[in-house]
């Protein structure tokens, strides 16, 4: 019976922790003078996404764009 419990336990654990790497790494909040604040969001292929639409730019390259461009970005 533990061995049961053991195995049963490893396997949700597997399947949390496999499912969190496919979400992605979380978002931030981004704004500047000129517009609203808003969520940039990593996906699980490494973009950005704005508005749910994927920007096609890896998270890392378009979050420090606007940041260079003079947007306050917060992780």
């Amino acid at each position: 019976m533990k061995k049961l419990f053991f195995i049963i336990a490893l396997t949700l654990g597997f399947t949390v922790f496999s499912c969190k790497k496919d979400d992605g790494g979380g978002c931030t909040t981004c704004s500047s003078p000129e517009t609203a604040s808003f969520q940039v969001c990593e996906e699980s292929d490494g973009n950005a996404s704005v508005n749910g639409q994927n920007t096609g730019t890896p998270y890392e390259v378009y979050v420090s764009g606007l940041v260079e461009a003079g947007a306050s970005c917060n992780n």
